[in-house]
């Protein structure tokens, strides 16, 4: 059972009881109401951080509202997670097309077919979804403190009429506390999509060539011919190109499989800004043509790709997945970073090039009972499927 919370407040920081109370809810409208400082402390190994996130909240992105469950005792914010509302489609996570595509035709019809107002945890923008601890939290009062937290979001999410309630995309590395506290509050779990990463433990592009098989190393090196026709810059402002990488971005989004937010200029824009020294993004041109962009962030020794987007037929042809692929790696190598997290979906080259994946589990709600057992039974069909057999991202 969760344990009982306090009136949850929602709107400016207001909290909930006396000041020495302890702990207090609160659920922030705006992570600037939490202030970068309290935030990026109780995430201090996170790469999207404040600023990440922040960007993320004024991007514009349409469908969403954006809200911060934290934990304060004696004024201080001890825990917290991002989250959001939106109304969230059910077919949108079925690995059948065809099942996809037969309900956005009924929705022609009927706009609320399969559509469900859904309060999660986590954020469509990150990589994965983990709760933040101050540092002088011990380990052995996280729990207690996820619970809370927990009940702070099951009583924020009836308050904004949400039938369905998630936490998305927890990383198997946060341990059984979670799982078993989620599955105490009800949720059942469906496997998410994994995050492929690899350890930069080499010294140079040869000694990581080496250690692929003979055929993968033969075929790169074949591969990294065409930089020769390829000229890269690293940008941290696009505004005199960014027409040109939302062409591309949405290009590249129409033809994936999994599709959920839509990213605006904002997104893009704000990320550079808000994270200088942080952030970057590579564009590669072939003579004056922009064929492909690819944006990156990286904090606390590791480098995360966060959107690689390009032109189809030239990327394919200038083999530019990979370009960009040795091009993250040199960025790791000339930076000291040790960790390169090439993101989801997309693993057939990534498991190719050495990549390993951490896996990642979905949680979801109902508030009526009888919905919820009909989503435990519909689970299998809602999951992202066996993605490690899905083709190379653009490869």
């Amino acid at each position: 059972m969760l344990p009982s919370a306090p009136d949850t407040t929602v709107g400016r920081l207001l909290l909930v009881g006396e000041p020495d109370a302890s702990p207090q809810i609160c659920v922030a409208s705006s992570i600037g109401e939490l202030g970068r400082e309290a935030w990026n402390a109780c995430f201090r190994d996170e790469v999207e951080g404040y600023d990440y996130l922040l960007a993320v909240e004024q991007a514009g992105i349409a469908g969403f509202e954006w809200h911060y469950i934290a934990l304060f005792e004696h004024g201080r914010m001890i825990a917290a997670m991002p989250s959001f509302v939106t109304d969230y489609e059910l077919e949108t996570t079925v690995d059948v097309i065809s099942s996809r595509r037969a309900a956005q035709r009924i929705r022609r019809y009927f706009p609320k077919f399969l559509v469900l107002k859904l309060a999660c945890l986590g954020s469509p923008c990150t990589e994965t979804g983990v709760p933040g601890f101050h540092p002088t939290v011990p380990a052995a009062r996280r729990p207690e403190l996820l619970a809370l937290l927990l009940a702070g979001f099951e009583r924020f999410a009836d308050s904004q009429g949400c039938s369905l309630r998630a936490a998305k995309d927890i990383p198997q590395t946060q341990g059984p506390s979670f799982r078993h506290i989620l599955s105490d509050a009800g949720f059942a779990a469906t496997p998410g999509l994994p995050t492929a990463w690899l350890d930069v433990d080499f010294a140079s592009i040869d000694e990581y060539l080496q250690r692929l098989s003979a055929g993968t190393r033969k075929d790169m090196r074949r591969k990294l011919k065409s930089e020769q026709h390829i000229r890269t810059e690293i940008r941290t402002d696009l505004t005199d190109v960014m027409p040109r990488v939302m062409t591309l971005y949405a290009e590249t989004r129409n033809r994936s499989d999994w599709q959920f937010e839509m990213l605006t200029e904002g997104y893009f824009a704000g990320v550079l800004a808000n994270m200088r020294g942080h952030a970057l993004c590579y564009l590669y041109y072939a003579g004056e043509t922009l064929l492909a962009a690819n944006l990156l962030v990286h904090r606390q020794g590791s480098l995360i790709d966060k959107f690689f987007c390009m032109d189809a037929e030239q990327g394919r042809r200038y083999n530019l997945y990979f370009l960009s692929w040795f091009n993250n790696l040199r960025y790791c190598l000339k930076h000291g970073i040790a960790r390169y997290q090439s993101g989801q979906a997309y693993y057939e080259n990534k498991l190719r090039l050495g990549s390993r994946l951490t896996a990642n589990t979905m949680y979801f709600k109902h508030r009526n009972v009888a919905a919820q057992r009909l989503l435990r039974l519909l689970a299998p069909l809602l999951s992202m499927g066996d993605a490690t057999k899905e083709a190379g991202r653009e490869g």
